[in-house]
């Protein structure tokens, strides 16, 4: 199952945001990496640049490969509603996302391997597609036998957990529903969508 495994700080700097979480890198050297770091004189970015890289800033954000992007772009264009607001709110519903949300893992990439090895449930039957959809009313547990893995015991442990309004955790049963797709405004990542319905427009 292919997934971007490179150096994370490195892709962190190049967008200038911790898009993968927490980065002490990142705080160090808050400038794009390169032989040059922060002298480097870099000219300006044209329009195709900047809408790039954004589609690419996302990507690596939800850890979705171009195939899977495009794809779930044009879900997000035979919608009805503003596209944009679409495709994040089908970025939202992924298995591995909302695994991710409930705060039963640290981090996106922690939740994929989460699902994929088995340990997460949707209505009862293991799911291990971390692309998954999920729909209004799906509930998302932890396996009953899984309950008692470190990992997840140390991400769900004394953590406020319930605070995304789309979704709905009961802590005593490891479980979580997914009431409803979020609005855009309920999203805290930092993205402008627009620009990403601009590059793929053209």
């Amino acid at each position: 199952m292919a997934r971007y495994t490179g150096p994370k700080s490195k892709i962190a700097r190049k967008f200038r945001e911790p898009i993968f979480g927490p980065d002490k890198v990142l705080e160090r050297k808050n400038y794009p990496p390169g032989q040059h770091g922060a002298s480097k004189r870099r000219g300006k970015q044209s329009e195709y640049a900047i809408q790039l890289q954004e589609k690419q800033k996302v990507k690596y954000t939800y850890g979705v490969l171009e195939k899977q992007f495009r794809n779930l772009f044009t879900r997000a264009s035979a919608r009805q509603g503003i596209t944009g607001d679409n495709l994040l709110k089908l970025l939202e519903a992924r298995l591995d996302n909302t695994v991710y949300r409930l705060g039963i893992a640290p981090s996106r990439s922690g939740a994929r391997q989460l699902v994929s090895h088995k340990h997460i449930t949707v209505n009862g039957e293991v799911v291990n597609i971390p692309s998954y959809q999920l729909k209004s009313g799906d509930v998302i547990a932890v396996r009953e036998k899984s309950k008692s893995l470190e990992a997840i015991t140390n991400s769900v442990g004394g953590k406020a957990i319930n605070k995304h309004t789309w979704l709905e955790w009961n802590a005593s049963e490891l479980s979580g529903k997914f009431l409803n797709y979020p609005n855009r405004d309920e999203i805290p990542e930092n993205i402008k969508e627009n620009l990403i319905v601009e590059l793929y427009s053209k």
